[in-house]
């Protein structure tokens, strides 16, 4: 596998060469000094050009990477199904090779460098034959911090968690998995998630990224808090995936309610005393149940 140092040489050496790549700067987690380092990290690279047909149009100006693996380029496929793309402006190339490295690659016109290239905090510049990069602060992550929720936010989060939770436990007992698992993985999860984001913000005074996806949460949860989210995943058994609602349930009482008790934002405590309830009782329903809550 080829070593940063040679990945960049690589990147550098082909801009360089180049006289129709007038600038190259970097993002992601390379420039992230909060970033983990380790063998997957990606390079997200921009090239600016004079003209963007010629390095659409053609691919064999990429061969100097290296052998592919596989590649991906999101702005066509998202042409072939039918959404307004223009490549007059940027194109992306997302490719793995052969060695396992990966380069995200976007060539972009000087004109869509003006608006992009200030708008990311972790941008480093690379290579400039024109002076056409302003001066930039040292890269950091501060773009990405979570944000602390306002009103409308957080009572949306609440909401939406314990309302779709009746559509899971309405999937379980239809023995609907793709639409019990896929409303709780995306429904529900989302807004565990934002919630989880916004207590870990809470404890850093909102100066910190949780990562994309949560990617972080590990990092900066409590370890009792991280082994409660660790067990709100399961398998596709049924009774596997209730044991993982009912953590989800406590995982989110305790973090929303530290959230809303800070911000003067009213938790809804019958909502979740209810729906718990709710859950408890449809988890026991025998598949041929006439009616749902009945005599308690």
């Amino acid at each position: 596998m080829r070593s940063e140092g040679e990945m960049m040489g690589l990147i550098l050496g082909i801009a360089r060469e180049d006289e129709r790549i007038r600038a190259a700067y970097m993002n992601g987690s390379r420039t992230n000094p909060n970033a983990p380092r380790d063998i997957f990290q990606d390079y997200d690279i921009v090239y600016v050009v004079e003209e963007m047909l010629p390095f659409v149009e053609d691919d064999r100006w990429l061969a100097p990477f290296g052998s592919l693996l596989m590649l991906q380029e999101p702005d066509r496929l998202d042409q072939g199904i039918g959404m307004p793309v223009s490549f007059d402006r940027h194109y992306t190339r997302l490719m793995l090779f052969e060695d396992g490295n990966r380069i995200d690659l976007t060539v972009q016109s000087a004109e869509e460098t003006g608006k992009a290239y200030l708008a990311d905090s972790l941008t480093v510049p690379l290579l400039d034959k024109d002076g056409i990069l302003p001066g930039l602060p040292d890269a950091n992550d501060s773009a990405y911090w979570v944000k602390p929720p306002t009103v409308g936010q957080y009572n949306s989060a609440c909401n939406n968690f314990w309302w779709c939770m009746q559509n899971v436990a309405k999937g379980l007992w239809r023995d609907e998995l793709p639409y019990a698992k896929e409303m709780l993985e995306q429904e529900v999860r989302g807004d565990l998630n934002k919630v989880a984001a916004w207590w870990i913000g809470l404890q850093y005074e909102y100066k910190i990224c949780p990562g994309k996806m949560g990617k972080y949460f590990k990092r900066y949860f409590p370890e009792p808090y991280w082994r409660m989210y660790e067990r709100t995943y399961a398998g596709y058994r049924k009774n596997e995936i209730w044991a993982s609602i009912f953590v989800m349930c406590d995982l989110f009482r305790i973090l929303a309610a530290d959230v809303g008790g800070h911000f003067g934002y009213s938790y809804p405590v019958e909502d979740d005393r209810n729906m718990v309830r709710y859950l408890r009782r449809v988890e026991k329903l025998p598949p041929d149940a006439a009616e749902i809550m009945g005599e308690e």
